[in-house]
């Protein structure tokens, strides 16, 4: 059994939520972006059910969870059929090969897609007649043995065999910074997933819109430097239960 923490109220969610969107506007201010074009994924790993309602009741419509063993626990079947199909689930956790099933049921996203293993594992066990998962394609900018991930140089070809599986939808990138509060270290390795994503961009049709990066500690910097999604859970919910 897992040990979930029973997390914040609602109206703390809704203030916390309230909050990054202000910082998101602050920062689009920053860069001359517009802030509809930010999507906050609520990432609510270690949290329990209740807090997932808190998250879409404060109307985050994109919820991310890690684990397929703590999303099958909390989510499946109740809570993905009360939340109803405006609101989108995202694995944003590596995800093993033998959990491809499950998360395939669970999930409308996959943002760690960071092997053609996993990806040709995805498409052969895809139901026919299912609708594709939307797939990002993860970089390790950070060139970190224990991150996993496509290396920069090779992202851009990956992504584009990948796209030609059936089962799936390639989208976009996803990154996640070194942890570090160098700011320029963090910059530098978003700008490495903005150039990996703006040369996708160039070879792909218009549906490669998505660029995933930057988390509670770091987002603000992501969105300067063109984030289209940010991954955020401590700056909404706190810390995790243990």
């Amino acid at each position: 059994m897992i040990t979930i923490g029973e997390g914040p109220t609602e109206q703390v969610v809704a203030d916390r939520v309230a909050a990054a969107r202000d910082a998101i506007s602050a920062a689009c201010a920053k860069a001359g972006r517009e802030p509809a074009g930010i999507r906050i994924v609520a990432v609510t790993k270690g949290h329990s059910a209740g807090v997932v309602r808190a998250a879409i009741g404060a109307g985050l419509t994109d919820i991310g969870e890690n684990r397929v063993h703590e999303a099958l626990e909390k989510l499946a079947p109740g809570l993905r059929a009360e939340a109803g199909p405006r609101v989108r689930w995202h694995m944003v956790g590596h995800l093993q090969r033998n959990k491809v099933r499950d998360a395939l049921v669970l999930f409308d996203w996959l943002q760690s897609l960071d092997s053609r293993r996993l990806a040709h594992t995805i498409s052969e066990r895809a139901m026919k007649g299912s609708p594709a998962i939307q797939a990002l394609i993860q970089v390790n900018v950070g060139g970190e043995d224990r991150k996993h991930g496509f290396e920069p140089g090779e992202a851009v070809e990956a992504a584009l065999e990948i796209d030609e599986l059936s089962g799936l939808q390639v989208r976009g990138v996803m990154a996640m910074a070194p942890w570090t509060e160098d700011e320029g270290v963090v910059r530098g390795a978003f700008a490495v997933a903005r150039r990996v994503f703006e040369e996708l961009a160039r070879r792909m049709d218009g549906r490669f819109d998505t660029l995933s990066m930057g988390m509670s500690g770091d987002f603000e910097w992501a969105v300067e430097e063109g984030a289209t999604m940010v991954r955020l859970g401590t700056a909404l919910f706190g810390e995790r239960g243990r």
